[in-house]
C-alpha cells in the first residue's frame, strides 16, 4: 500500500481532532478556535501515547530546568508525553504550545548525539516559541543515554528503532493531534528543524515520511550512521596509530593555519578570510610540516605527518580499499568542539556506542576489523539507522520543501558526505532545476559542526549551546538572515531561497557585535567578492557556480 503523500497539514480529519477532545472530555467543533485549558490534558491518551505532565506556564521571567534564564517567555502549555509503541519503548516528548501567540504553524526540532534527554535543546525550543510556533522534541526513546554514550540501549533492538525513525514520526503525528485538540484546529503548516542527528531525523522524515512535513529544515546530517561513526572511529586509531602519532595543541593549530594560508584564497575566497570557502579546491599536504631532523621544532614527525593524511584519506576496507566514509575536512583540525584535540582526549573513539549494541559490552575498539565487522554492523543496524535513500519523489510530489546545510568546517561528520548525497539525489532527479525546486543544500564556509567555527556562523540553524545564564537576545528571524523564515517563504509563498546572510560576531556572542556578513549560497555556487565594497560586507558578494568536481565518494556498499 503506497503512503500518502498529502501535505501534512491535510492529513488530520476533523473526527480525529474530535476523538482526542473526547478523550479529555471536552466538547470540541469544527469551528472551535479557542483554546482548550492546559491541564485538561494530563492523562490524555492517543494511540500509544499519554501525557505524563501538563503545565499551564505564565508569561514573564523564566528559567528553564537547564539553568537557561528568559526575561520575558510567552504564555504556553507544557506537555509531557510518554508513547510506547511497543513494550521496550519509551519515548518522551516535550510540547510546547504558545497560549495567545500562535503562529498557527507546528515546528518539530531535532535532538543530538544518542539523544536521551532534551533539556540541552529547550534554548531553540524556546527561541521558536517566543516566534509563535507550537514546538516539540523527543529524547528518541533512549534514555538514560547521554548525548555521547548510547551504552544502556545494548541488547534493546526496539530502541534502536525508536532511534533511528519511530520517535521521530510518533512525536510528529501524536504532537500534532494534541495541537489540533488544544487550538480547537490543527497548524496549517508542519516544520522541522534539526542538525547532527537531527539533521539524521529530518531527512529520515523526508524519505521515511513524505507527508509528515510541509517544510524541513536539516543540517550537518549524520544521515550515513553506521559509516560516520566509524569515520571516528577511523579517525581515533590513526591519531593513536604509534606513540608519536598523536599532536599537541601547539601542532595542531599548526596545521590549520598552514592550511588556511595555503587555500583561503585558492578555495574560492579571500587570503584574508580565516576559513576555506570550498576545501574540495586545497590539495594542502601535511608533508610540508615534517620536520628536517630529530630535533625540528614547530613541526609534524613522520608518524604525526601519517596520521594526518588517514585521517584526510578517511577510512577504507583494508581489504579492497574501497572507501567507507568520506576523509576529515582541511580546515576543520584545531575546532574546540569537535577537533582533533578534543578527540585525543577520550578515553576511547566519541559515539562508539553503537558498536556496543552489535558486539555487545566487551567489545574493544583496538581489535575492530574495518573488513569484516563493519560488514556485520551495516547488516544488523545500517537498514534501521541509516538515512542513505536518495530518492526523494514522494517528497517532491507532495510539493514539499528541503531546506539543507552543512558546515564546511564540520570535523565531525565529513561535509563531503553532504554533498555526494546531494548529488545522488540530482542524478535521480535528472538536474540540478528539477532538484532545487524543492531540495536545496547551503555549504557554510568556515561553520563547525552545526555551530561555531571561525566563519559567519549565525543563521537560525541551532542557537549557540548553553550551560545556564541568559539565553542570547538579538537572533535573527528575517528571512535573509533566518533559514528556518527563509524555508517558511519558500513553502508557504513559493520563494526559493537564492542566498541566506549568516553572520560572525566578535566572541560568537551578539554582545560582541558584528564582525562579518556573508551569503550563503546554494550548492553548486558559492559566495564571490566582488571586487568592490568592505570584505565583512555580504552586500560586497555574489553567489557563483562553483565548477569544482574534486568529491571523494563512499563505495556503493557503504550507501545503504
Amino acid at each position: 500500500m503506497m503512503e500518502s503523500t498529502q501535505p501534512a497539514h491535510t492529513m488530520w480529519p476533523w473526527r480525529a481532532s474530535v476523538a482526542v477532545a473526547a478523550l479529555l472530555g471536552l466538547a470540541a467543533t469544527p469551528g472551535a478556535h479557542a483554546a482548550t485549558p492546559c491541564q485538561s490534558f494530563l492523562g490524555a491518551k492517543y494511540q500509544s501515547a499519554t501525557v505524563t505532565s501538563a503545565v499551564s506556564v505564565p508569561a514573564g521571567p523564566l528559567t528553564l530546568p537547564n539553568g537557561t534564564k528568559v526575561a520575558n517567555a510567552p504564555a504556553f502549555c507544557k506537555l509531557g508525553i510518554l508513547i510506547a509503541p511497543t513494550t521496550d519503548s519509551t519515548i518522551n516528548v516535550d510540547l510546547w504550545m504558545p497560549s495567545t501567540t500562535w503562529n498557527h504553524r507546528f515546528l518539530g526540532m531535532g535532538n543530538g548525539g544518542y539523544a536521551g534527554d532534551t533539556q540541552l535543546f529547550y534554548p531553540d525550543m524556546l527561541f521558536r516559541l517566543q516566534s509563535g510556533y507550537a514546538v516539540a522534541e523527543t529524547d528518541l526513546g533512549t534514555a538514560p543515554s547521554a548525548q555521547s554514550n548510547g551504552q544502556s540501549l545494548i541488547g534493546h533492538p526496539q530502541k534502536w528503532i525508536d532511534f533511528g525513525y519511530r520517535a521521530t514520526h510518533l512525536m510528529t503525528t501524536v504532537s500534532q493531534q494534541f495541537v489540533s485538540a488544544f487550538y480547537g484546529k490543527p497548524a496549517s503548516r508542519s516544520y522541522f528543524s534539526g542538525c547532527s542527528t537531527g539533521g539524521q531525523q529530518a531527512l529520515m522524515e523526508a524519505q521515511r515520511y513524505p507527508a509528515d512535513y510541509d517544510g524541513i529544515l536539516g543540517g550537518d546530517p549524520a544521515q550515513n550512521r553506521t559509516h560516520v561513526h566509524t569515520s571516528i572511529l577511523w579517525n581515533y586509531r590513526q591519531l593513536f596509530a604509534k606513540p608519536d602519532s598523536q599532536l599537541t595543541p601547539t601542532q595542531i593549530q599548526l596545521v590549520t593555519n598552514s592550511v588556511v594560508a595555503a587555500c583561503a584564497a585558492g578555495s574560492g575566497g579571500l587570503a584574508s578570510d580565516p576559513f576555506l570557502t570550498d576545501p574540495r579546491r586545497c590539495k594542502w599536504d601535511p608533508g610540508v610540516l615534517q620536520c628536517k631532523s630529530a630535533t625540528g621544532t614547530n613541526c609534524l614527525n613522520a608518524d604525526q605527518v601519517n596520521a594526518v593524511r588517514a585521517l584526510y584519506n578517511g577510512p577504507v576496507d583494508p581489504r579492497d580499499g574501497h572507501q567507507i566514509f568520506t576523509g576529515f575536512v582541511r580546515g576543520a583540525e584545531n575546532d574546540g568542539n569537535f577537533g582533533l584535540n578534543n578527540q585525543q582526549t577520550q578515553a576511547e573513539p566519541e559515539y562508539d556506542s553503537l558498536f556496543y549494541w552489535v558486539f555487545g559490552p566487551s567489545w574493544n575498539y583496538r581489535t575492530f576489523d574495518f573488513d569484516q565487522n563493519m560488514a556485520e554492523v551495516d547488516q544488523l543496524l545500517a537498514p534501521i539507522l541509516n538515512a542513505n535513500n536518495a530518492d526523494l519523489k514522494s517528497f517532491q510530489q507532495a510539493g514539499h520543501k528541503f531546506l539543507a546545510y552543512h558546515g564546511w568546517a564540520d570535523p565531525l561528520i565529513s561535509p563531503q558526505d553532504d554533498i555526494d548525497y546531494y548529488l545522488r539525489a540530482v542524478a535521480n532527479r535528472g538536474s540540478y532545476a528539477a532538484t532545487q525546486s524543492f531540495y536545496r543544500l547551503f555549504m557554510v564556509p568556515g561553520l563547525g559542526h552545526c555551530y561555531q567555527g571561525a566563519g559567519p556562523n549565525t543563521f537560525g540553524g541551532v542557537l549557540q549551546p548553553t550551560a545556564g545564564g541568559a539565553a542570547e537576545p538579538g537572533l535573527p528571524t528575517d528571512p535573509a538572515h533566518d533559514a528556518l523564515g527563509a524555508l517558511v517563504q519558500w513553502v508557504e509563498k513559493g520563494v526559493a531561497p537564492t542566498k541566506i546572510i549568516a553572520t560572525k560576531y566578535n566572541g560568537d556572542a551578539v554582545a560582541g557585535g558584528v564582525a562579518m556578513t556573508r551569503p550563503l549560497c546554494p550548492f553548486p555556487q558559492v559566495p564571490h567578492y566582488k571586487g568592490v565594497g568592505p570584505t565583512t560586507d555580504a552586500a560586497s558578494f555574489d553567489c557563483v557556480v562553483d565548477d569544482s568536481t574534486n568529491n571523494q565518494t563512499e563505495a556503493p556498499e557503504y550507501l545503504h
